[in-house]
């Protein structure tokens, strides 16, 4: 695996995964950007909440059960100036007919198996959990 970030203009660089899928990080505006795109510190935690949703779909299907609606929020903190997350809140919503014990399970199942979340923790990352029902539409 590897990444290339090259240069563009202004502060803003563009990152290639070197399998043909790229994504711009910029600073706001009123940082010195262009705000042509996430900083490098917001695509962190938008790696986290996009690992959550991918491996929680993996784990379900393994688990046989389906979801017609799934979101993953993750909020990060910084308490006390630190340069980085302190904390991290991720927010489940699922729309499922499955119980609660077996969502709650899937859950667990996939905060092991989540590289990017592994990460968080080996950095102690303070990460919190909670999961929501979405209503039927």
């Amino acid at each position: 695996m590897k990444a290339t970030t090259t240069w563009t203009q202004g502060i803003s660089s563009v990152i290639t995964d070197n399998r043909g899928h790229e994504t711009i990080v910029d600073l706001p505006e009123a940082k010195g950007g262009q705000d042509l795109g996430p900083t490098a510190f917001e695509l962190c935690l938008m790696s986290y909440s996009g690992c959550v949703n991918t491996i929680f779909n993996i784990v379900s299907k393994k688990m046989r059960f389906e979801f017609t609606a799934l979101e993953v929020d993750a909020i990060g903190h910084q308490k006390d100036g630190a340069a980085t997350f302190t904390d991290v809140e991720v927010e489940l919503r699922v729309e499922s007919e499955a119980s609660d014990e077996k969502i709650e399970s899937c859950l667990q199942k996939t905060l092991k198996m989540c590289p990017v979340g592994v990460l968080f923790h080996q950095a102690g990352v303070n990460t919190t959990y909670k999961i929501m029902r979405l209503q039927n539409a």
